[in-house]
């Protein structure tokens, strides 16, 4: 200390005040910018690149062939936006007299029909995953009863609040929650995460003191978790998988890990390759740096709990484990209810209280909030409750053998032709497809125009199949199989050919290294989704 306490008298003797008090705030603000600069979520290669995108698109003539190339893609997503309503007029304002019962009911029918896929024959992967007339009956009539109640307001609903307290306590005990465990409904999937989120941020603060949250989360976690990280100012820790079983590297997950670290997470499975992360090993971790862990099993949670006793083997994962503080799980989806239900799970209400929103002193009163949302739609909660009311354990345990035995089928099938392969092994009910050989965007292509449409995937190019019930369906797994099949043959004979249309431009983002670029090409095609003709506003202000 005396050294060094020398060396700086020594380098100050001569300096002025002003010199000095100059120097060192200038040193100390360096400091803090280099220490911002380098703590930051991507490396300073990755940022260094991202600034200089941004200098070269400021320049106009990488400016305007950007915005010429965006105005191009944008007038191609509006014109397919068209193609797929097939014409059909917009309504563009009120019609100055309502319509009739029969009227509006015919409209809606033949709106929903359109489409070009028949995804109530099981030709598109997920989305619909149970068609049955019977259950859309008793969802009709149910959701019918209950639209108008809102559970915001206990005292005038209780009946509502009772069923989704049953919802709630029927997904603990299917996850082997013991009687502290406790949770919420959700509008879905996406919600489920962002308020378990929301729970581990605000907890880590209390807590932990934990100003600046981090979560770890594999590359192949769903993308919500982005999306809450971008809500709630939570600082993202990608952790990469491994390339033969695409599963998150447990070694890279735990080097992750700092004094900032507000929960781990893991996918059972993940979204791309159906694949089930090692969840007993990250509760290991949870338990050994005390940090909170969220398993994601919005996808495949409602077959998991039902897979062991239809005589499949699971990997433990759910509230067995200790070190397991949360659970999402999607009753849309494997638990048949109407879309827009969830639930988020917790292994004891501390956790929960995290996720509520509460304002003591607003001159509207005290107010409180579980989820997201103030104003919830009991038809959602009540069609849910029905939902598990009327298929029972049983009748989710039929379904569930139907639909792993299919998958496996499917799967098994599949590692049998030669040009393709599986990613992974699928631990219930999506098969992703890669190839060697040819671009497997030209599968995807070729399958549409025999009336499939499969999910395109990217890093690296791949596509899957969720299995549904809808797949079980006599002969429709043939029929995938076989197509496949005769699709490859051709494809064989000119393996080199590039892919084409959509999926042309789906390939080519990937080698965009200017991601905001890809970003703005995204805003498009969101952009086409609310786009209604200029000439239908023009005729009707005519």
């Amino acid at each position: 200390m005396d050294t060094v306490k020398g060396f700086v008298n020594e380098t100050f003797k001569d300096k002025e005040p002003w010199k000095i008090v100059a120097i060192t705030t200038g040193s100390v603000l360096s400091a803090v910018w280099l220490w911002n600069f380098l703590d930051q979520d991507e490396s300073v290669v990755e940022r260094g690149k991202k600034k200089i995108f941004q200098l070269l698109r400021r320049l106009p003539l990488v400016r305007d062939k950007i915005k010429n190339e965006l105005d191009g893609m944008k007038c191609t997503f509006e014109r397919e936006s068209l193609k797929r309503v097939k014409d059909i007029d917009f309504v563009t304002k009120l019609p100055l007299n309502g319509l009739t019962h029969e009227e509006i009911l015919d409209a809606v029918k033949r709106l929903i029909k359109l489409g070009e896929f028949d995804w109530q024959h099981g030709r598109v992967s997920g989305a619909v995953y149970r068609h049955d007339e019977k259950l859309i009956k008793l969802m009709s009539d149910v959701y019918g009863i209950a639209s108008y109640t809102n559970p915001l307001h206990p005292d005038i609903f209780p009946g509502v609040c009772k069923m989704e307290a049953e919802v709630v306590r029927i997904s603990c005990r299917l996850f082997h929650g013991d009687e502290a465990s406790c949770g919420t409904m959700t509008t879905g999937g996406t919600e489920s995460i962002l308020l378990a989120c929301k729970a581990y941020r605000d907890y880590a603060k209390a807590v932990k003191g934990i100003t600046r949250p981090e979560m770890v989360v594999p590359s192949t976690a769903h993308s919500a978790f982005d999306k809450a990280a971008q809500y709630l100012k939570i600082r993202v820790r990608t952790v990469p998988i491994n390339p033969n079983s695409f599963t998150v590297k447990i070694n890279d997950m735990e080097r992750a890990i700092n004094k900032n670290t507000i929960m781990l997470v893991g996918s059972t499975p993940n979204f791309p390759y159906g694949t089930f992360d090692n969840i007993e090993a990250i509760s290991e971790l949870g338990v050994k740096y005390n940090i909170p862990v969220h398993v994601d099993a919005c996808l495949g949670g409602f077959l998991l709990c039902f897979m062991p006793d239809a005589g499949f083997s699971v990997p433990t994962f759910d509230f067995k484990l200790p070190g397991v503080t949360s659970i999402s799980a999607d009753t849309h989806k494997y638990g048949y209810s109407p879309k827009g239900s969830s639930v988020i799970l917790y292994r004891n209400t501390e956790y929960r209280h995290y996720q509520f929103t509460i304002t003591t002193d607003w001159p509207g009163g005290i107010y409180g909030s579980p989820t997201v949302n103030g104003s919830r739609t009991g038809g959602i909660i009540a069609a849910c409750w029905a939902s598990l009311m009327s298929f029972g354990y049983n009748g989710y345990l039929e379904s569930t053998k139907k639909i792993i035995e299919t998958t496996r089928y499917i799967e098994n099938e599949l590692r049998k032709i030669d040009g393709i392969f599986i990613l992974g092994t699928p631990a219930t009910s999506v098969i992703a497809l890669g190839s060697h050989q040819f671009h497997i965007y030209r599968l995807s292509e070729a399958l549409i125009t025999k009336g499939w449409n499969l999910n395109v995937l990217q890093f690296p190019s791949a596509i899957h199949l969720c299995v549904t019930h809808v797949h079980t369906q006599s002969g429709i797994a043939d029929e995938f199989l076989q197509d496949v099949r005769d699709i490859l043959i051709e494809i064989k004979k000119h393996p080199e050919d590039p892919v084409e249309g959509m999926f042309a431009m789906y390939g080519m983002s990937q080698t965009i290294a200017d991601r905001a670029v890809v970003e703005d090409l995204t805003r498009c095609f969101i952009d086409s989704m609310y786009f209604t003709p200029l000439k239908e506003i023009e005729e009707e202000m005519n």
